[in-house]
């Protein structure tokens, strides 16, 4: 993969974490029971951008890891924070797990393309020309 397919993947990953972090960042909210109706809001619409983004980094490249159906079934489990505030310390925490898992595996697809940007990286000349001496 060339590097310019790599980098807008690169750049939508990192801005795909951040969206993640925000959902977290609700989750805490929630259990807290300090929202208001823009918060409810801005929450929809985190979630929205979730699904969406996922939709654009998935037609770019494959993922095994997190499934689309682990995506989707802890978004859908979030259908508001009133209903997270209502949910059991225990259910939050278990909605807590499930996004942490979701979170790392997007980091580890991150590092991964990584990996190809520096796979992917032309040679400078004398960089070419130094491998071609050292094999000599």
């Amino acid at each position: 993969m060339s590097n310019t397919k790599v980098n807008p993947l690169i750049q939508q990953t990192e801005n795909y974490l951040e969206c993640w972090k925000q959902f977290n960042s609700f989750i805490n909210l929630a259990r807290s029971k300090k929202f208001n109706a823009d918060d409810e809001t801005h929450f929809l619409e985190i979630k929205s951008v979730l699904v969406q983004e996922l939709e654009l980094i998935l037609s770019g490249m494959e993922v095994a890891s997190p499934t689309k159906e682990e995506i989707h079934g802890l978004i859908g489990n979030s259908p508001s924070l009133r209903y997270l505030s209502e949910m059991s310390e225990g259910a939050l925490r278990s909605l807590e797990n499930q996004w942490h898992k979701i979170y790392i595996g997007w980091h580890a697809i991150l590092g991964q393309l990584k990996v190809r940007q520096t796979v992917a990286e032309p040679k400078s000349t004398f960089a070419g020309i130094f491998e071609r001496l050292a094999k000599a």
